[in-house]
């Protein structure tokens, strides 16, 4: 069963990624447009000197657009919604994509899959509840990796999750006012951390760190555009 799990899961990112080419593709205005394709064109190559988004660009955009950055290798690159679906157990499962490729699951803000960028988290079984963005209560985490052998690799948590207090923080020149929750995680291979910073009204995460795997690390996300 568990199996089968993962190859529907698989299947259905596949699936809701290739659904959002051709004219589907969310406009951007030139300038945002241009950063975007550079970045691409780098494939996710370190930069020093980002490309400077202002809120005006942003206010002209159409869509939802997301930063991502992988703390390992200070790499960057926008993310544009490829598909999403209603999960009647769990809530909303957005695929996020970049320009060349690399796919994002997202749960209710939470990092249910990446591909593309070798060590694929496949899949992740964390507790969650409908309409509440990010995780819920604590408990076991298992986390599910593509191998060599296209065999996965399950890694697995006890986790606990607090509320840290209510923070604002700003994103390209616009504050939001925000709930800090920390889900603190430990197993045999060691301890993660994963932060969000969600809507006091539960409709996002404006913010978040998270863990991707022991091949990629960390991941921080922040929603450029609502």
């Amino acid at each position: 069963m568990r199996l089968f799990q993962l190859t529907m899961l698989g299947y259905l990112v596949t699936l809701l990624a290739a659904c959002s080419g051709g004219d589907e593709r969310p406009t951007l205005n030139l300038q945002l447009y241009e950063a975007v394709r550079e970045q691409a064109a780098a494939r996710l190559e370190p930069k020093t000197v980002r490309p400077s988004l202002t809120r005006a660009d942003l206010d002209e955009l159409e869509g939802a657009f997301q930063e991502i950055v992988i703390e390992r290798n200070n790499q960057l690159a926008y993310l544009y919604v490829g598909g999403v679906l209603q999960d009647p157990s769990a809530g909303t499962i957005v695929i996020w994509r970049s320009e060349d490729n690399v796919a994002l699951t997202l749960r209710n803000g939470v990092l249910i899959a990446m591909r593309g960028r070798g060590g694929d988290l496949i899949s992740s079984d964390v507790a969650q509840v409908p309409n509440k963005i990010g995780p819920v209560g604590g408990g076991e985490r298992r986390m599910f990796f593509l191998a060599r052998d296209n065999q996965s690799i399950p890694i697995t948590f006890a986790c606990e999750v607090e509320t840290l207090g209510t923070v604002n923080i700003t994103i390209v020149q616009r504050t939001h006012r925000t709930r800090h929750v920390r889900e603190h995680c430990e197993g045999r291979r060691g301890q993660i951390v994963n932060d969000y910073w969600i809507d006091p009204h539960d409709q996002l995460a404006w913010q978040s760190r998270q863990w991707a795997g022991p091949d990629v690390g960390y991941v921080r996300l922040r929603r450029l555009t609502n």
